[in-house]
This record gives structure tokens, C-alpha cells and sequence, in this order.
């Protein structure tokens, strides 16, 4: 018999790149979670089709048609429940959730944001690290609190940043490494390898095997 996988909801607004390597880590039979739901706030998002087409429901739920922010998350949370959904992972999702919302998934709502967090949280982190001049960039997967990209730590991946690079280069250079490092991020939340100790987080890799893809390409070993 095998083993009960956790149930994934996934709240996007665009493209879908990072949902795509969801469904293509949850396609695998021995990934412990499945993409249960998807759910768009853009009835035009194309991350909507990705689902479609791996066999996942996928639901619109436009913000503009709710008076309050409240409302518009009742609709989510009335999805997200309806769908049997254990854990929450953003992936694109370009509207905050409340405080209420993350009480509804205490410990279970995740997000990849493509900075090293605490540095460039917010919009355009790319832009933001290469007004700054850093010469190392990267994305963080990490776990949502009341605050904007403030929550305990998961895992991060790094990237160096070339001297010819503009924001679309860094961007794809970013990428990349999303779609490696959330599956293993989520992998290990879904699992317990990851403790929670205040604002800080524990990962033993070691209860999934996933210790070498913790580090990042040209990291030392």
C-alpha cells in the first residue's frame, strides 16, 4: 500500500513555471504530495492550462469581483476546502494573503521569492539587486507569515550575478533555480524534515536524502 500524499493547493496569477515543476515533481510516484488544486485570481493566467492539462482541477476566483479582501478569500478558502487542500504553496500569486488566511493553514502555506532573503523582499527583487551592485543573487523558498517575503526560512539557492547581466538575464539565471528548489523545498515541509524554532527554521535532509540538492550549482561540497 502506498504511502498518503499531502494535498497541494496552488495559488498563481501568470505563466505557471513554478506550478509546472510542481506538477512535474508531483508526477513522480514517490513524491510525497499531490497538486490537488490550482487556483487563479486571472481568469486569463495561463498557469490555468498547465493544470488542465496534467488532469488537476484548476478554479478562477478574479478578485475584482469582491468588495472586500475579506470576501475575495472566503471564495479562496471555500476552494481550497472544497478541494481537500492540506498545504498552500504560492507560486505567483500577486496578492497578499491575511492574517486570517495563514490561520486557516497554520505552518502550511509556503513561498519561493527570487531574492536570498532578508535582502530585496516585494516586487522586482531581480531589479532590485542589480541596482544594488550584488554579485550574488539567487531565491528563497520559505514559509508565509503576516509580513511581505518575512517568513522562516526553508531553502535557498544561489546564482552569481554577471557582469553583463540585466534584469530578464538575472531573471532566467533565477529561474531556473526556482524550479529546482521548490519541489525539494516543499518535499521537505510536507515530510517534517523542516522544524520551525521561532523565526528561524531546522532542515534534516537527511529524512528525504536530499542533502546534496540543498546546494546550490558550484557550491562547495
Amino acid at each position: 500500500m502506498s504511502a498518503r500524499r499531502a494535498r497541494l493547493g496552488v495559488l498563481v496569477s501568470g505563466g505557471g513555471s513554478n506550478l509546472q515543476a510542481l506538477l512535474d515533481a508531483t508526477a513522480q510516484p514517490d513524491y510525497p504530495a499531490e497538486v490537488a488544486c490550482v487556483l487563479s485570481n486571472v481568469p486569463t493566467a495561463f498557469a490555468l492550462e498547465r493544470a488542465r492539462k496534467a488532469g488537476v482541477r484548476a478554479e478562477v476566483v478574479d478578485h475584482k469581483g469582491f468588495g472586500s479582501k475579506a470576501d475575495f478569500e472566503a471564495a479562496v478558502l471555500g476552494v481550497l476546502a472544497d478541494a481537500g487542500v492540506e498545504w498552500v504553496c504560492l507560486a505567483g500569486f500577486m496578492r497578499l494573503v491575511s492574517a486570517d488566511f495563514l490561520k486557516r493553514f497554520p505552518g502550511r502555506v509556503l513561498n519561493i521569492h527570487p531574492s536570498l532573503l532578508p535582502a530585496f523582499p516585494g516586487l522586482h527583487a531581480q531589479k532590485q539587486a542589480l541596482e544594488r551592485g550584488v554579485k550574488v543573487a539567487g531565491c528563497t523558498v520559505h514559509y508565509v507569515d503576516a509580513g511581505t517575503d518575512t517568513g522562516p526560512i526553508i531553502a535557498q539557492a544561489a546564482v552569481p550575478v554577471l557582469p553583463d547581466d540585466d534584469e530578464a538575464s538575472l531573471s532566467a539565471r533565477i529561474l531556473a533555480e526556482e524550479h529546482r528548489l521548490y519541489p525539494l523545498a516543499v518535499r521537505l515541509a510536507v515530510t517534517g524534515a523542516v522544524t520551525l524554532d521561532g523565526s528561524r527554521t531546522k532542515v534534516d535532509a537527511r529524512v528525504t536524502g536530499d542533502a546534496g540538492a540543498l546546494r546550490s550549482p558550484g557550491a562547495p561540497k
